[in-house]
């Protein structure tokens, strides 16, 4: 008797983990840029050290959506092989980056309020 296939290994799977390679690596390149722009813009040399903590959340938070990535991959490839719809991966992985872009959205209307504060 032969084995039937659900599905291609190659195909959904690893397209949606190559759209969150992708997500994560433009949060890490943008994280990368506000390390170099935030303390520059600094409204006092006092506090160019607390502007660098956006980019380095960034860039960890990139490094974690990386890895999730991996292990939703994993997680998806292993249902679909065992034909266990009931064990997907959930929206954890969307809820993260929901939370984290509304953040960034707060911090970007502070540093563009922020001028107009002082």
């Amino acid at each position: 008797m032969t084995e039937r296939r659900l599905f291609d290994p190659g195909l959904q799977p690893e397209r949606t983990e190559l759209a969150w390679r992708r997500t994560a690596l433009a949060i890490g390149v943008g994280s990368l840029i506000a390390l170099r722009v935030l303390p520059a813009i600094a409204p006092s040399p006092g506090l160019q050290q607390a502007w660098l903590a956006p980019g380095i959340v960034g860039v960890a938070f990139a490094m974690l959506l990386w890895l999730r990535s991996r292990a939703r991959h994993a997680r998806v490839t292993r249902a679909l092989l065992e034909d266990r719809p009931e064990r997907m991966p959930g929206a954890g992985l969307m809820l993260l980056l929901t939370l984290f872009v509304g953040g960034c959205g707060i911090l970007s209307a502070v540093v563009v309020l922020l001028p107009y504060a002082l």
